[in-house]
């Protein structure tokens, strides 16, 4: 207790500096997201990954943290997501890329042994779906760290109830972690996670609930998942239909995403993360209860038809532009009527 308790608040500490730190280095060297008039540092990710591995790592080397329990592969891992995701936030790399890169960190790191092959190879895929997820809600300010804490939180209860001390302590640092980067990242923004960061967390949050999951059913264990990272699920889900139905390409960027359709139903920034927080905390709940064992798996069914309820909703909302063709005569643009 002592240690979960003093390795939280260091981790929370030394992140938030850390990130103040890093802020004029990742601006002078133009490591920076452009939001409309402003330049964003992403010095936040560089910050929570560091911070999240030198806390885990110092405690296992003191000999006061609880057992490994697998986290250092984790670890090891996480920090190559994390590396890829710094090169994509310099380079841009592509999505494919970014995707293929995660599926292998993934595959290393899930325990077979437990789930079976066939069930760890959909964990790879959830894994990569969730850690894009998070990627995906990192466009709003403090809404990635926001969902982050919840669900850090929620996947460190369910290890906890299965007796995992090692990944219970690797999510309660990271939330810590996440914690202190909220200091900078709330609005407005001071620093952002960048895909450096909401990639890694997402990862060791994706990771963490497997490892708490696997030996259980592959159908309920899918609900309990679900339920712990609904909205960044949600997010993915309703970017996929959207674009879809809009003739987009799926890996073409856009502002789809929950929190931007959120904004033009009038919300502020503000207002949207912690809507959206809410919900990413009644939805964990019911996982971790589940998992538990304290309610039944039917609440998981509520939290998915709330889920595509939200979805469903928020598609309506009118978010692209017109579409334009090009006349083969003119090579101008030409502006397609609706309807």
């Amino acid at each position: 207790m002592l240690y979960g308790i003093t390795a939280a608040a260091t981790a929370l500490l030394l992140t938030a500096l850390l990130a103040a730190v890093l802020r004029a280095p990742a601006l002078r060297l133009r490591l920076v997201e452009r939001r409309r008039t402003r330049d964003v540092p992403l010095s936040g990710g560089v910050a929570v990954v560091l911070v999240t591995g030198l806390v885990v790592g110092a405690g296992g080397w003191l000999g006061v943290a609880p057992p490994p329990e697998g986290t250092r592969g984790v670890l090891v891992a996480a920090g190559a997501v994390a590396l890829l995701g710094l090169v994509g936030d310099v380079w841009r790399l592509r999505r494919r890329v970014l995707a293929a890169g995660t599926a292998v960190a993934a595959a290393c790191v899930v325990p077979y042994g437990e789930t079976g092959l066939g069930a760890g190879l959909l964990a790879v895929v959830w894994v990569v779906a969730v850690v894009f997820g998070f990627r995906g809600l990192d466009h709003a300010d403090g809404l990635a760290g926001t969902v982050g804490v919840v669900t850090a939180f929620g996947v460190a209860a369910c290890a906890a109830v299965e007796v995992m001390d090692g990944i219970a302590g690797l999510m309660s640092v990271l939330a810590a972690a996440l914690t202190g980067l909220l200091l900078h990242n709330w609005y407005p923004a001071r620093v952002a996670l960048g895909s450096c960061g909401s990639m890694a967390a997402g990862f060791v949050i994706a990771v963490g609930a497997v490892h708490a999951r696997a030996g259980f059913g592959v159908g309920e264990s899918a609900g309990v998942l679900f339920a712990l990272t609904a909205v960044a699920a949600a997010d993915v889900v309703l970017v996929l239909v959207s674009r879809r139905s809009a003739g987009r390409g799926v890996l073409r960027g856009g502002p789809d995403h929950l929190a931007h359709r959120l904004r033009r139903l009038g919300l502020t920034a503000p207002g949207a993360s912690l809507l959206l927080g809410i919900g990413a905390l009644s939805a964990m709940l019911v996982g971790v209860l589940a998992h538990a064992g304290r309610i039944g798996a039917s609440a998981l069914w509520w939290v998915a038809g709330g889920a595509l309820v939200v979805v469903f909703a928020l598609s309506r909302v009118p978010v692209y532009g017109p579409r334009r063709s090009v006349s083969p005569q003119v090579g101008a643009p030409l502006r397609v009527r609706n309807g």
